[in-house]
């Protein structure tokens, strides 16, 4: 081999010498991308584990959390992960809009102290809380539970016609139309963890004018309730006749001492 053939063959060798080295060097590895777990697909939402009916007093025996699909989970539901206390706040508060076992808990369904007036939490801004003298044949039998939507009837002696016959003669007339029930019964009373109505009165939910107008009226006869569908209580009071009530008011009542008839307004 001449002199200029070497030279060519020992650039050759350092040359593949160094691309040997090159390729079984150590090489930097991509970065391995942190473990991230998966989003859970469930929360944990508060529910009753029995039926809550109004008054009753929540003890921790009454509320439980329960896996709930989180794209589902109801608004305004008590979830552990927003509220991880929520039982030991939870409990000792009071029914104010009955729930059935398995519903989640809302925290406007309860109302949270043992001097709070239930019945104050009920009414609608403006509105009043009327109590008036029923018996067990003036409420449907009995049916009319709290949240039930009603007619208010006034039965009284006509004293015209009674004279007139020579016998005693009855009316009626509708004194206010699609009022809400607050509470059938006189007095509140526990039973164990419960609140029960009993007693011979109905209270109603009222505007101020229907509240003074609604007191004067049982003064001039029997008060009576008829019961109304529940998809009535999706209108607005009187909205039936939306006159009635107004044009009831002006006329006034008409009570009879001793005989003889006279008119009762509410002022």
């Amino acid at each position: 081999m001449n002199r200029s053939q070497i030279v060519v063959l020992g650039i050759s060798l350092v040359a593949g010498g160094a691309a040997f080295m090159m390729m079984s060097g150590d090489n930097p590895q991509a970065p391995v991308p942190a473990f991230q777990p998966p989003a859970p697909t469930v929360e944990q939402v508060l529910v009753a584990t029995r039926d809550l009916t109004y008054g009753a007093e929540i003890v921790e025996a009454d509320i439980s959390w329960a896996e709930w699909p989180k794209a589902s989970v109801p608004a305004g539901a008590i979830t552990k992960s927003g509220s991880p206390n929520a039982i030991q706040d939870v409990t000792s508060s009071y029914v104010r809009v009955p729930m059935m076992t398995g519903d989640p808990v809302r925290r406007e369904r309860l109302v949270k102290g043992a001097a709070t007036g239930l019945m104050s939490t009920m009414l609608g801004p403006g509105m009043r809380a009327v109590a008036i003298d029923v018996s067990l044949n003036s409420t449907a039998g009995g049916f009319i539970l709290p949240n039930d939507h009603v007619d208010v009837l006034r039965i009284y002696r006509d004293a015209d016609a009674s004279r007139e016959e020579g016998r005693e003669v009855y009316a009626s007339e509708l004194l206010l139309a699609n009022v809400r029930v607050l509470a059938i019964g006189q007095t509140v009373e526990k039973k164990g963890s419960e609140s029960t109505a009993t007693g011979s009165t109905a209270t109603l939910e009222l505007d101020p004018n229907q509240a003074e107008f609604i007191l004067v009226a049982q003064r001039g006869g029997l008060l009576t309730l008829m019961l109304r569908p529940i998809v009535d209580a999706q209108k607005k009071a009187g909205e039936d006749d939306p006159q009635r009530q107004e044009d009831t008011k002006d006329e006034g009542l008409t009570l009879v001492r001793r005989g003889l008839p006279s008119k009762l307004r509410a002022r």
